[in-house]
């Protein structure tokens, strides 16, 4: 994919304000940033704050880690698990246990196929495989814990 540059954001905002049939007054109003800022932004002439960002991209009821992509701030891969991570944590169908678990899960299958977060320290040292792979067991371990428990609540139609 090619890099992205301050121009494609500010066509893309261009796009998303025209599609919300917002005129660039009423965006900047509700995003609380000035009408001339705004349009340099949608010109490519100014590079907005990441806070700026998050108030546009509220304004227009959209993703700010998309913005924070197309102005470069943001990874593609790092907006793709963060909104993995929200997801799963917004779901009110599961419990917080569950969802504790669930991101336990999905961190360990992200370092099994190679996505280990900056933050790991897995530098290759011995030991590193290890804890991976004690990570990785207790996961499985949680999972079955919950699928019981689950398994067992279906049971008791009661509880």
């Amino acid at each position: 994919m090619a890099s992205l540059n301050v121009g494609n954001l500010g066509e893309y905002l261009r796009e998303q304000r025209n599609a919300a049939q917002l005129s660039l007054r009423q965006l900047a109003d509700a995003a609380g940033v000035s009408n001339p800022y705004l349009s340099q932004i949608e010109r490519g002439l100014r590079k907005p704050s990441a806070e700026v960002l998050q108030q546009v991209a509220k304004a227009l009821r959209i993703s700010a880690e998309t913005l924070y992509v197309r102005a470069g701030i943001l990874d593609e891969r790092e907006r793709e698990e963060l909104e993995t991570r929200a997801v799963i944590l917004a779901d009110p169908s599961i419990n917080e246990r569950q969802k504790n678990v669930l991101l336990q899960i999905y961190d360990s299958f992200r370092r099994e196929n190679g996505f280990v977060p900056e933050t790991d320290e897995t530098d290759g040292t011995p030991g590193a495989d290890d804890a991976l792979k004690a990570d990785a067991l207790k996961a499985e371990a949680l999972k079955a814990d919950v699928l019981k428990a689950d398994a067992a609540k279906d049971d008791n139609p009661h509880s």
